[in-house]
């Protein structure tokens, strides 16, 4: 291991992190199996769970954070007052229609103009 080398640091530090905070999960539920607080049957898969949410193998609970997250950014825009893309869309579909329908009565209104009566 080179001493000077951040990335290599960085990477044993966080296994040695993952580690103690295994080891402290797996304490601290063998404790509560003691208390009662726990079933014991419950303890093996409450530390998987939390492993497993560490080492980010939780795409459902990845996906909580991000549907958690849409909606914190949808009611900050909200609250600023400013439009999320669907609403600039669906804006822009309804100008598009108005304008489509403003060209064709003009278009009928001046062909009826044009009309010499006998």
């Amino acid at each position: 291991m080179d001493p000077n080398n951040p990335l290599q640091q960085l990477l044993l530090r966080g296994l040695g992190t993952t580690s103690l905070v295994s080891e402290r999960l797996r304490t601290v539920t063998q404790a509560w199996v003691r208390s009662g607080k726990l079933d014991p049957s419950q303890a093996p898969a409450l530390v998987e769970d939390v492993l497993k949410a560490l080492r980010g193998e939780t795409p459902e609970l990845e996906q909580q954070a991000e549907r958690q997250l849409e909606r914190n950014k949808d009611q900050l825009l909200q609250d600023l007052g400013l439009a999320r893309q669907k609403e600039l869309d669906e804006l822009r579909g309804r100008i598009d229609r108005l304008e489509r329908g403003q060209r064709q009565r003009s278009g009928a209104e001046g062909a009826s103009d044009l009309d010499i009566p006998d």
